[in-house]
């Protein structure tokens, strides 16, 4: 039984896909600061359900896409994606296990941290943030995260992705 089984690999990459045109997709100037973190919200989904297939190198790879999409020096988002897939993927074993609520939490810290290391790269380069409001998107993504779990979940079973 061999062939039974559909991988559906190409709709992960449709879902990466989407979230790069989600990430840059025009909002109004007073929302902007609201913008959720698309793209590191299915890259931990992926990670977390995929273990074997998602890992740093396609963090690496969605980063750089990012950073030439945003204009943005090459590689920091490439930094911060492989930041968090890789806090993600060390802490696999144990989300799996949290409820929603838990899992929020721990999104909510691993991306809080991210955005500060994006606030650092930002003054290092010059291109200094004035306040910590650069976190807002963390708290934005920790609370889509249960929505982006049910519907990419419910997905991946209907597909049945592995």
């Amino acid at each position: 039984m061999v062939g039974t089984r559909a991988k559906n690999g190409w709709v992960v990459w449709l879902t990466f896909a989407i979230g790069l045109l989600l990430s840059v997709s025009p909002l109004p100037q007073f929302m902007e600061i609201l913008r959720p973190l698309w793209l590191a919200l299915l890259l931990a989904f992926w990670a977390l359900a995929l273990p074997h297939k998602i890992g740093m190198t396609t963090a690496w790879v969605l980063g750089l896409a990012e950073d030439v999409l945003y204009g943005t020096l090459l590689g920091q988002n490439a930094l911060i994606l492989t930041l968090i897939t890789f806090l993600v993927l060390s802490l696999q074993q144990r989300m799996r296990m949290f409820p929603m609520w838990q899992q929020c939490l721990v999104i909510l810290v691993i991306f809080g941290l991210a955005q500060l290391v994006q606030l650092w790269l930002s003054a290092l380069t010059g291109n200094r943030q004035p306040t910590l409001a650069l976190v807002l998107p963390a708290l934005v993504s920790a609370l889509l995260w249960p929505w982006v779990n049910y519907g990419l979940r419910g997905l991946r079973r209907r597909l049945r992705i592995n």
